[in-house]
């Protein structure tokens, strides 16, 4: 999906959404990496019947670190999970409305995932936490990923709800266009 970027746009808004496609990049670079150790796993098995020791725990680290990372791309990009259902009943005012509520509440749980995952991380760092493996991987790492990654979620929900409130954007245009589809076919 392109993403054209309006003159009047604010720096701040197209600068979180560099960072949210360089977050994208990162996110896709940690699935690459994580099928090509489950490839070099299956052959070290397999092929040269031996046993391996970081691999499992390397790719399940790398998939939610994937997963936590993406989240502000997935954002920009609207490919959130979403029922549009209410929102192409309703109309355009409580429509945006409805937006600006939906976005509010997801900033507060975003917040509120960085603030107990700092926790978590930070837990993990200063008492030196190792995976309980026989690589015993430091789980300030993985751990780190939570809040890394929902401070830029909510960092670019924050974008979002500046520009919806200032009427630059609708997130639910997806849903409204859908709806002008409808009654141009109706019309």
């Amino acid at each position: 999906m392109s993403d054209p970027a309006p003159v009047d746009t604010p720096l701040p808004v197209r600068a979180m959404n560099a960072v949210s496609t360089v977050c994208g990049v990162i996110a896709a670079l940690m699935i690459l990496s994580s099928v090509l150790i489950t490839c070099q796993m299956i052959f070290v098995r397999l092929i040269l019947n031996r046993s391996t020791i970081w691999q499992t725990e390397a790719v399940i680290y790398l998939m939610i670190g994937a997963t936590l990372i993406g989240l502000p791309y997935v954002q920009k990009l609207r490919g959130h999970v979403g029922v549009d259902l209410l929102p192409s009943l309703l109309p355009p005012g409580p429509r945006r409305v409805l937006a600006l509520f939906v976005l509010v509440l997801t900033i507060a749980m975003a917040g509120a995932m960085v603030w107990y995952g700092f926790d978590t991380f930070h837990l993990a760092w200063s008492r030196n936490w190792k995976s309980e493996t026989v690589w015993a991987f430091p789980l300030w790492i993985p751990y780190g990923a939570v809040p890394l990654g929902f401070a830029l979620y909510f960092l670019q929900l924050s974008m979002d709800l500046w520009m919806t409130v200032s009427g630059r954007d609708n997130p639910l245009a997806a849903s409204m266009a859908h709806e002008a589809e409808l009654e141009e076919r109706v019309g």
